[in-house]
């Protein structure tokens, strides 16, 4: 239940809003003079204050108000505040209100508008709490992720893609084949760096093969590579990526692009750690983590026929998901920052339209667009316009438009007497989405 803090000299002031704020289920404590107040506010947790201006009879000014208010905003500044009073000096008002006061309400108070005033307030304060411990929680982990493990400076912020590194680091240590799925661009090969990094054999090579990127008749000879002869322009002998790789991890990009000869012949010395050159019969022997991806559905080439399930299932013992970038929002403007030349800054419609905007190219989409801005942009602040995307949406709305939704907002509110959390539920939107609608309308949030 929340808990306010009625500061007021006037008796029966102080019990009038004791009653009306009991009638909902709001509970108060009182005091009846600035130094109780504060001291009250020392070792009782208070969601919201309601203070008075005027603590000494015959007095009007309200000094006493400001300071106490004043001092109230000083040590607890997070703390909302509802200023009180008889007077009514509007250019004061409005000094307090951008000092950080959460309204001011005249006496005698209209009992709808300071309930609903009290409850947006409440609801409001609860929403910024939530968040904020969900920001601490998250800070915490990411933290103690980036102490316990080698992330290779990863740059993220979203709490999916810290699920997956989570992963990742988890099962690094564990001397098994891993695949990691996602789409292009995304940044697959990231990942498996960060496995390498953490695993038994982080001092050993890191090797890369594109299978996509080698015609089909070379592969088996980048793979395990071949003898002076062994086809034509094989003017001498040369090791493959698994003789590379030998004591560290070969990363396979694009596995699903492997042939089908290739596919038999990885099983093998994946199952063995045994291979021959191509040309040769001599039997060699490595010890190599492999580390496969692809963004092809595997499932459906292996019922067409076009990969093993043997083998599928021999690089599949952990699969790990990487997410788009259109499913880790967070991470899109810290990678944007990441990306920009050293004095570019982004305007703040530019961080909008990279927020909003899908990334069917993933991060590597995002950034090219950075790097392109950064070449073209003729002041060190980067805009929409040199990024080449178009307006959020709740910029690139129409005046009609925004009329029609103030209208519609206002109606919400009206029905429900100003809570925002039923005119929410009302519209179908977040209490959030309500609020950010609310403040660029130019709509009271207290009614």
């Amino acid at each position: 239940m929340a808990n306010i803090l009625i500061i007021d000299d006037n008796h029966s002031v102080a019990i009038a809003l004791e009653v009306l704020l009991s009638l909902h289920d709001i509970s108060t404590v009182k005091a009846s003079s600035p130094e109780q107040g504060l001291a009250i506010l020392q070792h009782t947790p208070v969601d919201l204050v309601i203070q008075d201006m005027n603590f000494t009879a015959d007095t009007t000014s309200g000094e006493e108000g400001v300071q106490l208010f004043q001092q109230i905003r000083q040590r607890y500044p997070d703390l909302p505040v509802i200023l009180l009073t008889a007077w009514t000096h509007l250019g004061a008002a409005v000094e307090l209100i951008k000092a950080g006061a959460a309204d001011y309400l005249a006496k005698p108070w209209d009992d709808l508008r300071l309930i609903t005033t009290v409850q947006n307030l409440l609801e409001l304060g609860e929403s910024n709490r939530v968040l904020q411990h969900k920001i601490t929680r998250e800070r915490k982990q990411k933290r103690t992720l980036e102490q316990s493990f080698d992330l290779r400076n990863f740059v993220w912020q979203d709490s999916a893609t810290e699920r997956l590194l989570s992963m990742a680091c988890q099962v690094a240590r564990a001397d098994v084949p891993i695949l990691i799925t996602g789409p292009n661009g995304a940044g697959k090969e990231r990942i498996a760096e960060i496995i390498q990094a953490n695993s038994s054999v982080k001092s050993g090579p890191f090797v890369v093969l594109n299978c996509g990127a080698i015609p089909a008749e070379l592969i088996e000879a980048e793979l395990f590579g071949a003898d002076a002869g062994a086809y034509t322009g094989a003017n001498k002998s040369r090791e493959g990526k698994f003789e590379a790789a030998d004591g560290g991890t070969l990363f396979l990009d694009e596995i699903g692009n492997l042939p089908l000869a290739g596919q038999m012949k990885l099983l093998r010395v994946l199952e063995t750690g045994r291979f021959e050159r191509l040309g040769s019969n001599k039997e060699r022997q490595v010890k190599v983590r492999v580390i496969s991806a692809t963004n092809a559905d595997l499932h459906a080439m292996m019922k067409a026929g076009n990969f093993r399930e043997d083998l599928f299932y021999r690089l599949n013992l952990i699969e790990l998901r990487l997410p788009s970038l259109a499913e880790r929002p967070d991470d899109i403007l810290p990678l944007a920052e990441l990306f920009l030349e050293s004095g570019k800054t982004l305007h703040p419609l530019a961080q909008s339209a990279l927020q909003h905007y899908h990334w069917p190219g993933n991060v590597r989409e995002l950034k090219n667009k950075i790097t392109r801005a950064c070449l073209l942009c003729a002041s060190n602040e980067i805009t929409v316009q040199d990024l080449g995307l178009p307006l959020a949406p709740s910029v690139s709305n129409n005046v009609s438009e925004i009329e029609l939704d103030r209208a519609t907002l206002e109606a919400a509110l009206k029905n429900t007497q100003g809570v925002v959390s039923q005119a929410a539920t009302q519209l179908g939107l977040s209490r959030q989405a309500l609020y950010r609608r609310m403040d660029r309308l130019g709509i009271s949030r207290n009614g």
